[in-house]
C-alpha cells in the first residue's frame, strides 16, 4: 500500500499555475486567490507558473490577460514570471530539459516504457491513498480503475491500458507529468485547487512517490455553481475578471467577494478587509459544500466598499466614468451606486435638461392636480433665492410647504420628477444646486407642461 507522506517544510510555499488558453475566469482567481491568503496567512512565498505546454491552446494575448487580471486584483507573486511577459524559467514550455531529467530517473527505476511513440508510467498495483484537507481520506487503485472505460460510440465499457502517458510521440509532455516535477523542484508544500481536480491528484500521488518525493499537502476546494444551481461557464455574466474591470468594480470588493464563495469567517460578517481574511485564512474556514454565484451580492459588497472610500479617492476611480461631470455633482453619486459603470446613468436625468419622463412618475403627479399650482407658486419662490445653495433651497420649500399646508415630501417627489425627470436620484437639494437656479426653473415648468398639458401651452 503507497500512502502519501505528511508535508514537513518549516517554510510554506503554494502556487497558481494556470493554463493560458483564456481569460482569467472567476474559478481560477479564487484558487489563485486561495493560495495567496494561505501562503500570506502562513508568511510563506506565493508562486506564479504557467503551465504552456499545449502548444496548439496557448497564446501570449492569455497569457497577458492572466497577469493583468492578477495584477488588478492585487495578487502578487513572490516568485513568477517578469511582468514584461518574456518567457522564462516560470513557463512550462522553457523547462523540456528539466523534464527531460526527471524522465531519465523514472526510466532508471524501470517505472516507465515506450508505446506507439509515446511514453507511459506504470502506474503501482496497490492501493494510492492520500489525505484532502476537505474532501477527506482517498484511496484509489490505477492499476484496476484505469483499466475500463466507457466508449461513447458502443455504448459499453472496454479494457484499456491503465498506464497514463507522460510524453507525447512528438516529445511534449503531459499535465500530469510537468505538474508534479514543477512542484517538486519549485519546492511547493500546499496545492489548493478546484474539486474537478481531485481525481487528477491520485495520478500526481502516484508520480512523487515513484520519485521518491513527498508530495504536497492538497486541499481541494468545491465548485461554484450558478444561483440555479447550474454549473458556472465561461459565457455566464461576471464569469470574467475582465469584466468586473471593465463595469467598475473595486479590486478589494471582488477579493472580499471571491474570498466568500468557498471560504467562511464563521460568522455573520460579509465585509472583509484582506488583512482580516488573511488572518482566519485556513483550512478549517473552507467550506465543503459548492458555493452559489451571486452578482447581484457581489454588486451590493462592491456598494459597500464605494461608500468608504474617502471623496477624494472616489473622484480619482470616477474620472473615467463621470463623462466631464462636474466633481460636486459626481460626488452626489457615491451612495446611488453598485459599480462605478452606474455612475453615468445616475447623472444622466441631472447633465440631460430633456431627458424624458419617467411614465409611472407623471402617472402619479397626474393624480393630484393640486400639484402643478404647488410647484408653480413654489417657482416663484425659487426666483427670489440670491444665493443659490441646497440650504437656501431647503429653506424655500420648507416654507413653501408650510404656507400651503402640505407635508415637505408630499413635493419632494413632484420636484424631483419635475427637475430631472426621475422619481428617485441623487441628494435632491445639492442636486437642484448643481442644476442651477435658472436651469432648475426652466427644466420645472417644462416639464410641467408636459404632465399637464392644456390647450394653450405654456411650454
Amino acid at each position: 500500500m503507497i500512502v502519501q507522506q505528511k508535508m514537513n517544510s518549516t517554510k510554506v510555499k503554494t502556487r497558481f499555475a494556470p493554463s493560458p488558453t483564456g481569460y482569467l475566469h472567476l474559478g481560477g482567481a479564487r484558487t489563485a486567490l486561495f493560495n495567496w491568503l494561505f501562503a500570506k496567512r502562513h508568511n510563506g512565498s506565493f508562486v506564479l507558473r504557467i503551465e504552456d505546454t499545449d502548444e496548439g491552446r496557448n497564446t501570449d494575448e492569455a497569457c497577458e490577460a492572466i497577469i493583468k487580471g492578477l495584477n488588478w486584483l492585487g495578487l502578487n507573486w513572490d516568485e513568477g514570471p517578469s511582468q514584461n511577459l518574456e518567457k522564462g524559467e516560470y513557463h512550462q514550455s522553457q523547462r523540456q530539459g528539466i523534464y527531460e531529467e526527471y524522465l531519465e530517473r523514472l526510466g532508471n527505476l524501470d517505472l516507465i516504457y515506450d508505446e506507439d511513440g509515446a511514453t507511459r508510467f506504470k502506474v503501482p498495483k496497490g492501493e494510492i491513498n492520500f489525505h484532502d484537507q476537505i474532501c477527506g481520506p482517498q484511496s484509489i487503485n490505477l492499476s484496476t480503475t484505469g483499466s475500463k472505460a466507457w466508449d461513447k460510440e458502443k455504448g459499453t465499457e472496454i479494457e484499456t491500458n491503465p498506464d497514463f502517458i507522460i510524453r507525447r510521440p512528438d516529445g511534449t509532455f503531459l499535465f500530469h507529468f510537468v505538474n508534479v516535477v514543477d512542484d517538486i523542484e519549485m519546492q511547493i508544500t500546499h496545492i489548493l485547487r478546484g474539486e474537478d481536480h481531485l481525481t487528477n491528484t491520485i495520478k500526481h500521488v502516484a508520480l512523487f512517490n515513484a520519485l521518491e518525493k513527498e508530495p504536497p499537502v492538497f486541499a481541494h476546494i468545491p465548485l461554484i455553481l450558478n444561483n440555479d444551481g447550474s454549473k458556472m461557464s465561461k459565457r455566464d455574466a461576471g464569469s470574467g475578471i475582465e469584466w468586473y474591470k471593465d463595469n467598475g468594480f473595486l479590486p478589494k470588493s471582488l477579493i472580499n467577494y471571491i474570498a466568500l464563495l468557498g471560504w467562511s469567517p464563521k460568522d455573520d460578517r460579509e465585509i472583509l478587509e484582506t488583512n482580516q481574511i488573511i488572518e482566519l485564512f485556513d483550512f478549517d474556514h473552507l467550506n465543503n459544500s459548492n458555493s452559489r454565484f451571486d452578482l447581484d451580492k457581489a454588486k451590493w459588497i462592491n456598494s459597500q466598499y464605494i461608500a468608504k472610500l474617502q471623496d477624494s479617492d472616489f473622484l480619482k476611480v470616477a474620472k473615467e466614468y463621470s463623462e466631464g461631470a462636474p466633481d460636486k455633482l459626481t460626488l452626489l453619486t457615491k451612495s446611488r451606486i453598485n459599480c462605478l459603470s452606474d455612475i453615468a446613468d445616475v447623472l444622466a436625468p441631472i447633465m440631460d435638461e430633456s431627458f424624458p419622463i419617467d411614465e409611472s412618475s407623471m402617472a402619479k403627479i397626474q393624480s393630484k392636480h393640486e400639484t402643478k399650482d404647488h410647484l408653480k407658486s413654489l417657482m416663484d419662490k425659487f426666483e427670489k433665492i440670491e444665493n443659490w445653495t441646497s440650504e437656501n433651497i431647503k429653506k424655500a420649500l420648507q416654507k413653501h410647504a408650510s404656507e400651503i399646508d402640505q407635508k415637505l415630501g408630499s413635493l419632494m417627489f413632484p420636484l424631483r420628477v419635475c427637475a430631472t425627470g426621475v422619481g428617485q436620484g441623487t441628494d435632491l437639494m445639492p442636486t437642484l444646486e448643481s442644476i442651477g437656479k435658472d436651469d432648475t426653473v426652466k427644466r420645472i415648468n417644462k416639464r410641467l407642461g408636459k404632465i399637464f398639458p392644456t390647450n394653450s401651452s405654456n411650454e
